[in-house]
C-alpha cells in the first residue's frame, strides 16, 4: 500500500447543509460570535476582505485551472468590499461568484468532453511546466483550453511511463497502450470535473469556513455532518460501517481491515484488498475515484451517513454490491496500544497514542484511562523504562492531555490557559503519586500537535522524560464548538484560549523543540502552524509557578551521548543524502518537459528512481525485538483480527528509526 490515509484534527472538512436564505444573516451571526468569544478577534475591514477573497478563490480553484483573468473581472471589486457587504448584510456578491463558478466548471467539463471527441494527439512539440505553486490565472478561454489539452496529454504519457520500467516494450506497444490509457485518463478527468459542482449551500458554507479561518486556522464553520466527523475523530467509540480503507499503488481505495462484529464483517462478502468503487446514500451516488478524500472520510465517519449502498470489486474483477448500516464500535485503529521492546537483558515498555480521544457521551473510554491500563500491563512485565509515542498524533481533548500528564508526575501545574481577557487558569495535577516512576522517552514529530504538545511540554519542563524526534507542529490553542443561535444544524468552532508551558513560554507557532533531534525524511516539507498566514504568533507570559523537577542525574548525559551517536550514524548520513535529493522536487517549479513519450518517460524514471530509494529506506527494518505483553497475548489467542493488527503494528515499529534511538537512550539510562 502506497499511502495510509489519516484524518488529522486540523484537517479541512467538506461542509454541507445550511438552510439560511440570506447568507449574510448567518455570516453576521458567525462574526458576532467570533468578535465576542475569539481569543484575539480581528476587525471586519479591508484586510479581512483581501484574505477572504483570495483564500476563497483558492479553495474553489486551488491550481488556478478554472478561472481566467476575464472571469475574475466580474468580481474584482469584491476584493476590498467584502467587509462592507457583511456589515450591511448584503451578500448578493456570493450569487455573482456562484454563478461564475458554475459557468467555469461547465466550461471545464465541456472542454474535456470536446477534447475526447476530437482526434486527440499522442505527442506534441509543446512544453509543459510543472510547479508546486499555482501559476497566475490565464487570460482567456483560448489559453485555458490549451492548458487542459496539455495537462491531459501529459497525464496520459506519464501514466504510460509509470506502467513499466521497460522503455523498449512500452515504445513497441505504445499505440495500444496509449488508446487504453487515454480512455481511462479522460474518464477520470471528466469524473473529477463533474464532481467540482457545488450546491449553493455547499458553496456558501465553504465561504463561511474561509471567513472563520481569517481569525486563525483552527476556527471553522461546521454543518451537522462535519461536526459529527470532527467528534468521531476524537472519540474512541463511534458509528462505523466496519472497515478501514487505504490506497494501493494504483491510487485505488481498498479495504485495509474489517472490524469484527461490524456490518462489513457480517456481510460475509467484503474482504481485505477489495476495491471500493462507489457509495450510494439517499439516492446520491459517489464515485470514490472522483470525490475528494475529505468527502470519502465524511461518509465513512460522519453520523449523518448511517445507511449506504457500497460497490466493491474483488481482485478477480468480480463487482458486487452490499448495503451496510453503521454500528457503535470500538475504534481499534485509533486506540492506545502497547508492546514490550527488548535490548539484551533490558525490557522497555512502548505505548502508542494515535490521538487524544475521549468518549463524550457515555464515558466508557479515554486516552488517560487506556494508557493507565497499558502501563499496568507493562509494569507486570517488569520494564526498565517507558517510551510514549506521539508521532503523527494531531491532538484532540486537551483535558485528556492534562489527565495524561498527571499520570507521570507526582503533583503540580501542567499548563496555563489564557483567554482573551488575559484571565489565566493554571491547570494542575491534584493527585499525589504517579503510575510509573522509571525513565521515560517521548517521541514526537512535525505532525504532533495540540494536546500532544501540551503533554510533551509538561514532560520536558518537569524533566520527566527526554523528548526525541522533530520540532512539533506548533498548535497551542484550544477550541470549542458552539451552535449558531441555538441551531441544531450549524455550528462554529472558535479558538477561545492559548495554552502556555509552566515556564510561561509557549510552543504556539514555533513548535516544541525536542531534546534530541532525529534526522527524518521530508521533515522540512511537513506543513506546520507557522506556514499558515492567519496563525496566532508566539509570545510568553510572566508567571511564577512552583513545581518539583523529576529526580534524575543522567538525562543531560544521555542526551549528549545520543546526539553524538546520531551525528556519527550511517542512518543520519543516508537520510541527509536522500533529503538533499528530494528537496529540489519541492521547489516552486521544474524544468519544462516536452510532451513526447520519451521525454516524459525519462522524467518519470528520474523521479521514480529517487522515490524508490525513499520507499526502500522507509521500509527498512531495524533489529528491534518486539514482543506483546502477556495479558494481550492471552487475550488475542482466539481473535484473528487483533492478531493481524498486532503483526502490522509490530512490523511498523521495526521500521521506526526514532524508536531505535529511544531504546538506545533508555539503555544508557538503565544501570
Amino acid at each position: 500500500m502506497k499511502k495510509i490515509l489519516f484524518l488529522l484534527l486540523f484537517a479541512p472538512f467538506l461542509l454541507i447543509a445550511q438552510s439560511e436564505q440570506n447568507p449574510c444573516v448567518t455570516l453576521s451571526r458567525i462574526n458576532d460570535m467570533l468578535q465576542k468569544m475569539h481569543y484575539k478577534p480581528k476587525p471586519v475591514d479591508d484586510s479581512l476582505s483581501v484574505f477572504v477573497y483570495t483564500n476563497f478563490l483558492t479553495k474553489l480553484d486551488e491550481n488556478n485551472r478554472l478561472f481566467t483573468e476575464a472571469d475574475l473581472e466580474k468580481f474584482k471589486d469584491f476584493k476590498y468590499q467584502i467587509d462592507d457587504f457583511i456589515l450591511t448584510k448584503d451578500c448578493s456578491f456570493l450569487d455573482v461568484m456562484y454563478q461564475t463558478y458554475n459557468q467555469v466548471v461547465e466550461r471545464y467539463i465541456k472542454a474535456i468532453t470536446t477534447l475526447n471527441t476530437e482526434n486527440f494527439p499522442s505527442s506534441s512539440n509543446e512544453n509543459i511546466v510543472l510547479s508546486r505553486k499555482s501559476f497566475p490565472y490565464l487570460k482567456n478561454e483560448t489559453e485555458i483550453q490549451t492548458l487542459y489539452r496539455k495537462r491531459i496529454l501529459f497525464t496520459i504519457l506519464r501514466e504510460i511511463g509509470e506502467s513499466s520500467t521497460n522503455k523498449d516494450s512500452l515504445t513497441a506497444n505504445f499505440k495500444s497502450i496509449y488508446a487504453e490509457r487515454k480512455a481511462k485518463v479522460f474518464e477520470k478527468f471528466l469524473c473529477k470535473a463533474t464532481n467540482l459542482h457545488l450546491t449553493k449551500e455547499e458553496f456558501t458554507e465553504q465561504f463561511y469556513s474561509v471567513f472563520c479561518s481569517y481569525f486563525d486556522p483552527h476556527s471553522d464553520y461546521f454543518s451537522q455532518k462535519s461536526k459529527s466527523s470532527f467528534f468521531s475523530f476524537i472519540s474512541s467509540d463511534n458509528l462505523s460501517f466496519g472497515f478501514y480503507v487505504s490506497q494501493n499503488n494504483n491510487d485505488e481505495f481498498i479495504v485495509a481491515e474489517i472490524l469484527p462484529g461490524s456490518a462489513a464483517y457480517f456481510s460475509e462478502k467484503i474482504e481485505k484488498n477489495d476495491v471500493l468503487l462507489k457509495i450510494t446514500h439517499n439516492q446520491t451516488e459517489y464515485v470514490v475515484d472522483c470525490i475528494p478524500v475529505e468527502k470519502l472520510f465524511e461518509i465513512l465517519n460522519s453520523d449523518a451517513y448511517k445507511l449506504a449502498d457500497f460497490t466493491f470489486k474483488k481482485v478477480n474483477g468480480l463487482v458486487y454490491n452490499v448495503t451496510l448500516s453503521k454500528k457503535v464500535l470500538k475504534d481499534v485503529q485509533n486506540n492506545v496500544y502497547s508492546f514490550v521492546l527488548k535490548n539484551g537483558d533490558k525490557k522497555f515498555g512502548y505505548i502508542k497514542i494515535p490521538s487524544f480521544y475521549a468518549t463524550f457521551d457515555n464515558g466508557k473510554s479515554s486516552v488517560s484511562q487506556d494508557v493507565a491500563k497499558e502501563v499496568f500491563k507493562l509494569n507486570e512485565e517488569k520494564i526498565d523504562g517507558l517510551i510514549i509515542d506521539l508521532q503523527y498524533n494531531g491532538g484532540g481533548s486537551l483535558e485528556e492531555g492534562i489527565l495524561l500528564s498527571g499520570l507521570f508526575i507526582d503533583i503540580g501545574p501542567v499548563a496555563v490557559m489564557n483567554d482573551k481577557n488575559q484571565k489565566r487558569n493554571v491547570l494542575k495535577d491534584y493527585y499525589r503519586g504517579s503510575i510509573f516512576s522509571g525513565n521515560m522517552v517521548v517521541l514526537v514529530n512535525g505532525l504532533s500537535a495540540s494536546a500532544s504538545e501540551l503533554f510533551a511540554n509538561a514532560m520536558q519542563d518537569y524533566q520527566r522524560a527526554i523528548i526525541v524526534g522533530n520540532t512539533t507542529l506548533g498548535k497551542a490553542t484550544m477550541q470549542q464548538v458552539f451552535p449558531i443561535q441555538k441551531s441544531e444544524n450549524e455550528f462554529v468552532k472558535i479558538t477561545l484560549e492559548k495554552f502556555y508551558r509552566i515556564t510561561g513560554k509557549s510552543n504556539q507557532y514555533i513548535g516544541l523543540v525536542p531534546d534530541v533531534e532525529i534526522p527524518t525524511l521530508l521533515d522540512e516539507q511537513m506543513p506546520r502552524e507557522k506556514t499558515n498566514p492567519s496563525a496566532l504568533k508566539n509570545d510568553e507570559i510572566d508567571i511564577k509557578l512552583k513545581y518539583q523537577l523529576f529526580k534524575n542525574n543522567n538525562y543531560s548525559n544521555a542526551i549528549q551521548k545520543s546526539k553524538e551517536r546520531l551525528q556519527n550514524s550511517v542512518e543520519t548520513k543516508e537520510i541527509e543524502t536522500l533529503n538533499t535529493q528530494i528537496k529540489p522536487y519541492f521547489e516552486s517549479s521544474f524544468p519544462p518537459i516536452t510532451l513526447q513519450f520519451e521525454s516524459v518517460f525519462d522524467d518519470v524514471s528520474k523521479i521514480n528512481l529517487i522515490w524508490n530509494e525513499v520507499k526502500t529506506y522507509s521500509e527498512k527494518e531495524y533489529p528491534i525485538q518486539v514482543e506483546q505483553n502477556k495479558i494481550d497475548l492471552e487475550y488475542q489467542k482466539f481473535d484473528e483480527f487483533l492478531k493481524t493488527i498486532s503483526a502490522t503494528r509490530s512490523k511498523a515499529l521495526k521500521q521506526n528509526f526514532a524508536l531505535v534511538e529511544a531504546i538506545n537512550i533508555l539503555t544508557d539510562l538503565t544501570p
